[in-house]
């Protein structure tokens, strides 16, 4: 997929596995007296009003620890929205000047079931940032480029301070014994697709387009810039396995003025050639389309055309794994295990 507009690592365009929009949850810290752990996993970018004081100080949107006055760390341990590997982590100290910490580590663990926080000191963490050093006010970025599956990570403060948001960058990898493979969202990142390639991300992240639910409003989708040429934006999916498309919904709700006129699927066959999907089609803005795709043959990768530009809230393609895609999935989840 191609680099961000503002030249972040490129590893930052996968999908943030800790989000809250994927269901990723703060379970429990040492500490939260001036800011909730919650905040942690907040989809949105931190904001901040200065001079807004409540009881305990100035509000902040992150988490804050009250200052040690003996030995000891601050930690927070969140669950994944969505398990998988993990390619690198943001520690985000936006607008913590004064009050940040100098140094952070990461840990992850891989466990079945929905285990407490007390279960989970029981278990042994991997480490994926070694105390690192961390800057106040700004992105902290710490690649990993692992390839195992984790469900949880662990973020440790040295000593304490403040982190606005934790951002966990990765590969999503189901457990396919959690799945219905006969019949599922094959683009669904939840159920392992990855974004290989986009033709423009200025105002959001095409990951969006498979995010789970309904998008609340424009910016939860996926939106271009205004084209001044005679081309088209795009966007490819690798779909969770090889399998056939049975149904297409083009969801472009809360798109108005800014929805495509025109859309397209095509899907690349086990020869590598790309088969039309659904023609072009007419459009209606903040409308969920639903289309019943004609027999096709297995497909690993589907491209959405939209003519000439615009905004989508989200692409599903529902059908199911066939022998092949079943295989890949199974084998890519048993091949992450510890």
């Amino acid at each position: 997929m191609e680099e961000t507009v503002n030249d972040r690592p490129e590893w930052t365009n996968k999908p943030d596995l800790a989000s809250r929009k994927f269901g990723g949850t703060v379970m429990w810290a040492t500490d939260e007296l001036f800011a909730e752990k919650e905040n942690l996993v907040n989809p949105w970018t931190p904001a901040h009003r200065p001079e807004t004081f409540g009881p305990k100080g100035q509000v902040y949107d992150g988490w804050e620890t009250r200052r040690h006055r003996e030995p000891g760390d601050d930690q927070a341990i969140v669950r994944l929205g969505l398990a998988g590997a993990i390619t690198g982590v943001i520690v985000d100290t936006a607008f913590f000047k004064g009050n940040y910490p100098p140094f952070v580590s990461v840990e992850a663990c891989a466990v079945e079931g929905y285990p407490s926080a007390a279960e989970l000191s029981e278990v042994d963490w991997d480490v994926l940032v070694k105390r690192g050093p961390a800057a106040g006010h700004t992105e902290n970025f710490f690649e990993i480029g692992g390839s195992k599956r984790y469900t949880h990570v662990r973020l440790t403060m040295h000593p304490d301070g403040g982190v606005a948001r934790l951002r966990v960058h990765g590969t999503p990898i189901p457990d396919p014994r959690l799945l219905d493979l006969g019949a599922l969202d094959l683009a669904a990142l939840e159920n392992g697709a990855v974004v290989t390639g986009c033709s423009d991300m200025f105002y959001s992240s095409p990951n969006n387009l498979f995010s789970p639910g309904l998008a609340a409003h424009q910016a939860e989708g996926w939106e271009t810039a205004r084209r001044r040429d005679d081309g088209n934006d795009w966007v490819t999916v690798r779909l969770a396995g090889a399998g056939v498309v049975r149904f297409a919904e083009l969801d472009n709700s809360n798109l108005k003025g800014n929805a495509p006129g025109w859309a397209a699927l095509s899907g690349r066959d086990g020869d590598g050639e790309w088969v039309e999907l659904l023609p072009k089609t007419r459009l209606q803005p903040d409308t969920r389309h639903r289309f019943a795709l004609a027999e096709g043959p297995e497909v690993t990768e589907v491209r959405l055309d939209i003519y000439p530009d615009g905004g989508m809230a989200r692409l599903r393609l529902f059908g199911a794994l066939t022998d092949r895609g079943r295989a890949d999935v199974t084998s890519r989840f048993e091949g992450s295990r510890p």
